[in-house]
């Protein structure tokens, strides 16, 4: 099977936990996914099956949206609520110093990694060291944050907010400084991923709908799947013939080709998608080949 599989990972599973269960469901190991996951979160994962794993570090857009809720009151060693309280102290801020701190976190910026994260220092895991109860010095990274938006307190002391971010955002840390910014201490207390760039919700399927289909047989597990050609939506189509094709096939470049410099997703004349190419000074040339010649 070649595609993308949009998961909607559940609370409890590690990101390499699901591409541990869908190497079973999909019969390959040939997987790769986009945009870790903690644990404790829930929403958009997407798994690139087969040759579609090409495209996970060529993807277009590595945009974010998230829904988290910050619990004011205590600091914990994780950032959420999942970690050891190191520290409490009595709410004295509400909805109206929050609304009046959020504009302060929307643009570009620069963030701390978290010590219990994936990044890696000196080739090491920061949980690993986290684990062991030692601090790793960490440099700031640039980030992003599109929007921040309210969406309500669905318990006392609890606001839940909808953010737009850049790749590599962590809502741990931005939660805990909204709060700080409030003159409080905060953590994380739920985590969705509405979007992870070009899939969004509407794309997912649960482990238990993708468990059903795998049932009812082949087709229907395939028909999950969405084609890899949609990672590359935003690029300009170009169809060619099947001389170009061929040219393609072999990474011959084809000369005087009469179409605007550029990047290019590609079909043959069949609709079939064959990859990414680009044309320099009227030369085509392919970048990636998704597809095997026959």
């Amino acid at each position: 099977m070649q595609g993308i599989l949009i998961v909607d990972k559940p609370a409890g599973w590690t990101s390499f936990d699901v591409i541990a269960k869908m190497r079973g469901v999909l019969g390959t190991r040939k997987l790769g996914h986009s945009g870790t996951l903690d644990p404790m979160a829930t929403g958009v994962l997407p798994v690139f099956c087969g040759g579609a794993s090409k495209a996970v570090d060529l993807q277009l857009d590595h945009d974010k949206t998230y829904r988290a809720v910050l619990r004011l009151g205590s600091r914990t060693d994780t950032g959420d609520v999942t970690g050891t309280v190191l520290e409490t102290r009595p709410v004295t801020a509400g909805e109206g110093e929050l609304l009046e701190v959020l504009p302060r976190f929307v643009g570009p910026q620069m963030q701390v990694p978290p010590m219990y994260s994936a990044v890696k220092v000196n080739g090491q895991p920061l949980y690993k060291a986290a684990r062991q109860g030692i601090t790793v010095e960490r440099k700031a990274r640039p980030i992003e944050i599109y929007s921040i938006r309210y969406e309500g307190s669905p318990a006392p002391g609890e606001y839940a907010l909808t953010v737009r971010c850049s790749k590599g955002t962590y809502i741990r840390t931005l939660l805990e400084d909204i709060a700080a910014g409030m003159g409080q201490l905060g953590a994380m207390s739920a985590l969705r991923r509405t979007r992870a760039g070009l899939f969004t919700e509407a794309d997912a399927h649960t482990l238990e709908e993708i468990l059903a289909a795998k049932e009812a047989g082949p087709e229907a597990l395939a028909g999950l799947l969405l084609p890899v050609e949609r990672v590359f939506d935003p690029l300009p189509l170009l169809t060619v013939d099947r001389r170009t094709a061929a040219h393609l096939y072999n990474g011959c470049p084809t000369s005087r080709y009469p179409a605007a410099d550029g990047r290019y997703r590609v079909r043959d004349e069949a609709g079939q998608f064959l990859g990414l190419a680009q044309i320099a000074g009227g030369v085509l040339r392919v970048e990636k080949l998704f597809v095997e010649r026959t």
